[in-house]
């Protein structure tokens, strides 16, 4: 139907329901000559009269009825559908889709950040929350998701982001076993005499390892006995003496002071930004991605402050 369509059975329905034109324009918000056009005009469109008119009475006429009969559940219905839009807008109803990258969420867990799904979904149980975890860097806007959480270095720059933790540096440890085999790398070229555990990233690429020392930028292409696309799995088998494996800090920090790991190449670090909350930026923020914007930032401040309490 078109916008001209609608305004005009807007107007009809007005007039009918007031037996005025005076009082249909002023609930309408139109002026009186400007309801007067209108009417005539979808008379016109339609080829029949609908309105009896004198100076004193307007009264609908027998095709008056009928459209009348026909088109007022329609425009309730109308009302309707743009009211439950509405609640939208107001309320924090509907779907919440994330997409979380699998390395993000372990660093974030490793640092002791607390639970978030349970408690957001206990003090909002209108919303529904789907969440996908995936290891590669795809498109969060092609893919319909609301938000997602990233490394920071593989957010797209257009979007609107929230730190969740701050920068942290990549580290390349060993199992005290692994080292009381093979003696510690002094450069980041000794690593090719290494068994080095290898991360498949989710393009399935295998990206060099990263170092950095002063002015001096190195990438190492690293080779090792095993593979994996998970740093968890890299992290224990690190543990068990496998090989030499890169990892983030946070996820080995408390091995490290428990002596179950040893940094090598102290020199040698790589920083990366953080982890960061992202979302495209919109000028009307949907209701369920607002709230959950709120609540993360709540979530954050008090998991940054070592509370252990729900937000």
């Amino acid at each position: 139907m078109a916008r001209v369509q609608l305004t005009e059975l807007t107007a009809f329905v007005a007039v009918a329901e007031h037996a005025s034109f005076t009082k249909a324009a002023a609930q309408v918000g139109i002026a009186l000559p400007t309801m007067s056009q209108t009417i005539r005009a979808l008379e016109e469109r339609l080829g029949v009269r609908l309105f009896n008119r004198t100076t004193r009475s307007v009264a609908l006429t027998e095709a008056g009825e009928r459209l009348l009969a026909e088109v007022q559940p329609i425009l309730e219905s109308v009302d309707h559908a743009v009211e439950s839009v509405n609640s939208f807008r107001d309320k924090p109803i509907g779907t919440l889709r994330l997409a979380l990258a699998r390395t993000a969420i372990q660093i974030l867990a490793a640092r002791g950040f607390p639970p978030l799904i349970q408690p957001f979904l206990a003090e909002y149980p209108s919303i529904r929350l789907e969440i996908a975890v995936h290891d590669t860097d795809g498109d969060i806007v092609s893919g319909r998701f609301d938000a997602g959480i990233r490394l920071g270095h593989r957010i797209e720059r257009d979007m609107t982001i929230l730190r969740l933790l701050d920068e942290f540096q990549m580290l390349t440890v060993a199992a005290p076993a692994y080292l009381a085999r093979r003696p510690a790398p002094s450069l980041p070229r000794d690593l090719h005499d290494h068994d080095c555990i290898r991360f498949r990233a989710g393009d399935g690429l295998l990206p060099p390892w990263v170092f950095n020392k002063g002015e001096q930028h190195i990438e190492v292409t690293v080779e090792g006995a095993l593979t994996v696309n998970d740093i968890d799995l890299a992290f224990r088998n690190a543990l068990d003496g496998v090989g030499v494996a890169y990892l983030p800090e946070p996820t080995v920090a408390s091995h490290l002071s428990e002596g179950r790991l040893i940094p090598v190449l102290k020199d040698w670090t790589r920083t990366l930004p953080g982890v960061f909350l992202y979302h495209p930026s919109r000028r009307q923020t949907p209701k369920p991605l607002e709230v959950f914007l709120r609540f993360v930032e709540k979530w954050r401040r008090r998991a940054l402050a070592g509370a252990d309490a729900e937000p």
